[in-house]
């Protein structure tokens, strides 16, 4: 109370205190929202001022969290008629089978982006429901792109954050029993975008040591450039996305075809991303040998390290793994290098020698 008493008569310190317990739950709900980081950190800056503006008449007829959701949800839903809906590359176009096409990068803000992961993501109770692993997973994320905005937050508040059917209608200007219509209409058509089972049930089945094997036996393979072993840990209808090329490839032979002769035409090394331990640190760090590898939106992730005519390994890309029966279903490439230092990640690594030189 003291904070917040502090804040409504003025003092800009004891705001930016009493916010900053929320700003990532915040920015994990406009995520979720808006299918980008950056529009999300954009939606709780724009919330955030409105806050400030406004704390001076907070009555507290409500709670401070659930009033900051408010102002939040609203922001996005104003955002959402500005900015284009963010997109999947199936969702932009069909798949290629031409690898040397890959077209020219689509710019803008046109593709979803992926959620940079920290310890929060690992915490158990209510209070870390905000970021349930299975509330950022890219299909999860980019099915609530295909509901109208009303919809998308109606189902993120209810069934993400578990507000009553009535504290949405307060959320939301409306009555629950238009809440519980949207509901409705909102499960079906996430339900008809998403896979059977989610990430998280298919990585609890692999165990933490079969998650650690597949990406040990990825990295591997990879750095040797055995197509022969990569291929043998995807499924037959694996795909390949790389936003912000508009080129993917669908099926384990399209596929086969372009790791061989497009991705292992140079040498790469695979750093598997590691969850941020320091709890200042949204981003994300590379693993150490044997570590446990973090996720970037819950799903297994790796840094992309394309080796460079001097020797020199660069960042080139954040690879997110999706997986079914031990099994990988989907390489998502991100490619935009604006992404790269939202995730902590550095931009070089030392000139050793890859897997494939060893």
């Amino acid at each position: 109370m003291e904070l917040l008493d502090a804040a409504r008569r003025g003092d800009q310190a004891a705001f930016e205190r009493l916010v900053a317990a929320y700003r990532r739950e915040l920015t994990a709900h406009c995520y979720r929202m808006l299918g980008s980081f950056h529009d999300a950190e954009d939606a709780v800056q724009e919330s955030l001022l409105s806050v400030w503006r406004a704390i001076p008449r907070f009555e507290g007829r409500s709670s401070l969290r659930t009033w900051l959701y408010r102002i939040c949800t609203n922001a996005c839903l104003r955002l959402d008629t500005k900015r284009p809906k963010r997109l999947r590359s199936p969702d932009h176009g069909p798949p290629r089978h031409d690898t040397a096409d890959l077209g020219e990068p689509v710019l803008g803000p046109v593709w979803l982006e992926p959620w940079p992961d920290d310890i929060a993501s690992d915490e158990a109770g209510p209070a870390a429901s905000y970021e349930r692993r299975e509330s950022v997973e890219l299909a999860f994320v980019a099915a609530l792109q295909h509901l109208p905005a009303f919809q998308r937050a109606v189902l993120i508040l209810r069934e993400v954050l578990e507000y009553s059917a009535a504290d949405v209608a307060a959320l939301l200007d409306t009555t629950p029993a238009a809440v519980n219509s949207a509901l409705q209409r909102a499960r079906k058509g996430a339900a008809d975008r998403m896979p059977a089972r989610s990430q998280q049930a298919e990585l609890a089945t692999l165990g933490p040591g079969g998650q650690r094997d597949l990406v040990d036996a990825l990295v591997t393979a990879w750095e040797r450039a055995d197509v022969d072993a990569v291929v043998a840990l995807l499924a037959d209808d694996v795909r390949f996305t790389m936003p912000p090329l508009p080129a993917w490839f669908d099926g384990r032979d399209d596929v086969t075809r372009f790791l061989a002769e497009r991705v292992f035409a140079i040498a790469w090394r695979l750093v598997p991303i590691a969850v941020a331990k320091a709890p200042a640190t949204v981003g994300t760090k590379p693993a150490a040998p044997g570590e446990q590898p973090g996720t970037v939106n819950g799903q297994p992730a790796l840094a992309s390290y394309q080796q460079q005519p001097d020797g020199r390994f660069l960042i080139g890309a954040i690879l997110v793994l999706s997986v079914r029966d031990g099994r990988i279903t989907e390489l998502a490439s991100f490619l935009d290098p604006e992404l790269y230092p939202r995730f902590g990640l550095p931009h070089e690594l030392p000139a050793e020698k890859s897997g494939r030189e060893r």
